[in-house]
């Protein structure tokens, strides 16, 4: 396809501005360009410079100066105006290095030599994977006669006018294994790469309950979970016994298809997974266990162990307990979201416990010894005689374990409350008075 820029906008076949006012020679030049096999790049000012060296198969600086009339030792003073390049397809015999008479053996032969020189998995200069996928592409059309025939006569342009258009490259390295089998000696790579489609098994969440010392302490629990496992009748493949899967015709077997979009800023690809074979490349009778999706639901009984110090979202993994993979992908991981359920008494504060306690004013003043719950049971606790109201005392590693860290304990904090109480009996009315009067400041006698 010709492609023309105009400054910084480009034009798509022959989506040339009016007020371009080509010459004849440069129109004829153009549609040389989409039915031979030349490209040519252009330049309208008064000086014309050539796009690329002798090799390149463009035209040189003196056939441009030609082409527009010009004369090449002319002010060599650049006039502003618009820049006209015209791009068209590569010469695929030059591609293969052969002539244009060349036989299909020859043509065989060449490809071999260079593919083999290009391929990816042996050559890692920048840019041999692209020559490798233009080497590719050049032969898939001269080894057809059909296809050569029409580029023959029309060029690439009529390749895509009578839909065989091969641009797309998703095919190069099957080109490639179908001449060598595999080849073997490129580190295996080259059969794999197009033929790769394992996928990984999908994780599994798996909500777990647990009560507060179950999650101080940890403990064990069995589980069950439902997941995808691999089906036994077809061996994961999703194709019914007996049966031979055939090439998926929507994406040539490849499991990937190319998208494009044409845009004022040029034509913009994406590869996406083929939705017709679901990125295998194949069609299969689906196997009447599975129905072609290769797994089936299971349930499982896990023995999992759940570690002292977790919490409320603590997250456990075991691996390869989720959904199994795809074409030999390697299995999901099984997740396990923990939920701790409150303790009516004591709470939780990362590592430490809150405990609160209730003590009478007595107590408080003369101190006294309590039993106060804990994770570990009950426990003798002192009060000191003259405790404040709000006092906390800590006892401590009577906590949480610290998570993976079991030695390592945080404390039990305990706060006391001391009780005031709202109504007295006579006789502790009348101590409490006696106690006052004890404790009332005594002032000097006046003297006259």
């Amino acid at each position: 396809m010709a492609t023309v820029s105009c400054g910084s906008t480009w034009v798509s076949q022959w989506g040339i501005r009016s007020q371009l006012n080509l010459r004849p020679s440069i129109r004829n030049a153009m549609l040389a360009s989409q039915y031979g096999n030349h490209h040519f790049a252009c330049s309208v000012s008064s000086k014309i410079q050539s796009l690329s060296s002798k090799s390149s198969g463009v035209l040189s600086q003196d056939s441009l100066h030609a082409l527009f009339g010009t004369n090449s030792s002319q002010n060599p003073c650049r006039r502003r105006g618009t820049c006209l390049v015209v791009r068209a397809n590569a010469d695929y015999y030059s591609v293969l290095g052969v002539s244009k008479n060349a036989s299909k053996s020859e043509i065989k032969s060449a490809y071999r030599k260079l593919a083999r020189s290009y391929h990816p998995d042996v050559n890692k200069e920048a840019g041999a994977e692209q020559k490798f996928k233009d080497i590719s592409n050049a032969y898939e059309v001269l080894s057809d006669d059909e296809k050569r025939s029409i580029y023959d006569r029309y060029g690439e342009a009529g390749l895509k006018g009578a839909g065989t258009g091969t641009g797309d490259f998703s095919n190069a390295f099957d080109i490639f294994d179908s001449l060598f089998n595999g080849m073997g000696g490129m580190g295996g790579a080259g059969g794999s790469r197009a033929r790769s489609r394992a996928m990984d098994g999908e994780d599994e969440i798996y909500n777990l309950v647990l009560n507060f010392k179950e999650a101080v302490f940890g403990v064990e629990k069995e589980i069950e979970i439902t997941r995808l496992e691999s089906c036994s009748t077809c061996n994961g493949s999703g194709a019914k016994p007996g049966t031979k899967p055939s090439q998926c015709s929507a994406c040539g077997g490849q499991g990937q298809v190319l998208q494009s979009a044409r845009t004022p800023l040029g034509v913009f690809q994406q590869v996406m997974t083929c939705q017709s074979c679901r990125g295998t490349g194949e069609f299969s009778t689906p196997c009447d266990t599975c129905s072609g999706g290769g797994r089936v639901d299971r349930t499982k009984k896990i023995s999992l162990k759940v570690p002292a110090g977790v919490d409320s979202g603590s997250r456990l993994r075991v691996r390869s307990e989720g959904s199994a993979g795809i074409r030999g992908g390697s299995p999901g991981d099984l997740f396990v979201i923990l939920e701790v359920l409150p303790d009516p008494v004591l709470k939780r504060d990362d590592t430490n416990i809150l405990y609160t306690c209730k003590i009478s004013y007595v107590d408080a003043i003369l101190g006294t010894t309590i039993k106060v719950p804990t994770v570990d049971g009950m426990v003798d606790l002192k009060i000191p005689a003259g405790t404040q109201p709000g006092t906390t005392l800590v006892m401590a590693k009577k906590g949480v374990p610290l998570l993976n860290k079991n030695k390592l304990r945080g404390d039990q904090l305990v706060r006391v409350q001391v009780e005031i109480p709202k109504r007295l009996k006579a006789q502790e009315r009348k101590l409490i008075e006696e106690l006052a009067s004890l404790n009332k400041p005594k002032t000097a006698n006046a003297t006259g």
